[in-house]
This record gives C-alpha cells, structure tokens and sequence, in this order.
C-alpha cells in the first residue's frame, strides 16, 4: 500500500510545483499502476480537473471500459463529493486515502457510510501515509497565505 501511496503522492508533488492544491492519485489494478493524475483545476481552468477524475480519463482510456472492477484508487487527499460520486459509478474495489478532508471531503456530507456501503461494494482505507499527505497540504496552503 505504501508504495503506491507514495507515488500518488510524488503526483500531488507535480501539482504543487505548477501552484496547484496538491492531491495526487494513481489507479491500479493487478498490482499494477495503470494511470496516474494529479491536480490540474486552476492551470485547465476545469473544475472537473481533481487528481481523481484526470486519473480516471487516463485509465478508461488505457483500459477500454469505464468500469474499473478489480482496481484500486490511492489518493492523497480524502475525495471530495465529486470525486467520490464518480468512484462508485466507476465500480472500484477500493478507495486509499492519505489525509482526511474536513472541510470538504465525502465523509463529510454522508450522514452513513456505513449503511451507505451496505450497496456499494467498495471497500475504504484512510490513513495511509497520513503524515506525508498532510504536510504537502499544509505546505502549499502556507505559502499561498504567506504570498503578497
């Protein structure tokens, strides 16, 4: 899990570098990274443009199926509504988080998650290199408030 964490995190580096919130994710399936993404929002001026959705349109097309059974998303950043909407319909096996989102990640706006997964068959794991995702958060909101 770490390994590919960490390179869902050398994404969110990428997005840091062109002034972008940091959040890198990378899908794999068969222990094999099939796709990467990383924030993109502000240099597309997409607001579809999450780490998430751009790994996703890399994937689909890579795989040939909009359908990722039998894959794993790893993201550095808990998903936010959006990106958590468009897992699900995906069909992924399993969601890996790094930091949790408290201002605007899913957990926030699902009352249940656990009558919620009760349907949905995805498994979720936060947590995961917690430490190394926040303080890439945290270091690119601080030079953005300490900027004239």
């Amino acid at each position: 899990m770490n390994f590919f964490m960490s390179e869902a995190i050398k994404e969110a580096r990428k997005a840091l570098e062109k002034n972008e919130v940091p959040v890198g994710a990378v899908i794999v399936r068969n222990g094999e990274i099939i796709s990467r993404g990383y924030n993109l929002r502000e240099t597309k001026k997409d607001i579809l443009c999450h780490a998430e959705i751009v790994a996703m349109r890399k994937a689909y097309r890579k795989i040939g199926d909009w359908r990722f059974y039998g894959c794993t998303i790893y993201v550095t950043l808990e998903p936010c509504i959006m990106c958590f909407g468009a897992i699900l319909q995906a069909r992924f096996d399993k969601l890996i988080y790094g930091a949790s989102n408290h201002e605007e990640g899913f957990s926030r706006f699902i009352c249940n998650i656990e009558n919620y997964k009760k349907w949905q068959k995805l498994e979720i794991v936060a947590g995961i290199m917690k430490e190394e995702s926040e303080e890439i958060i945290r270091r690119f909101f601080t030079n953005l408030r300490s900027s004239p």
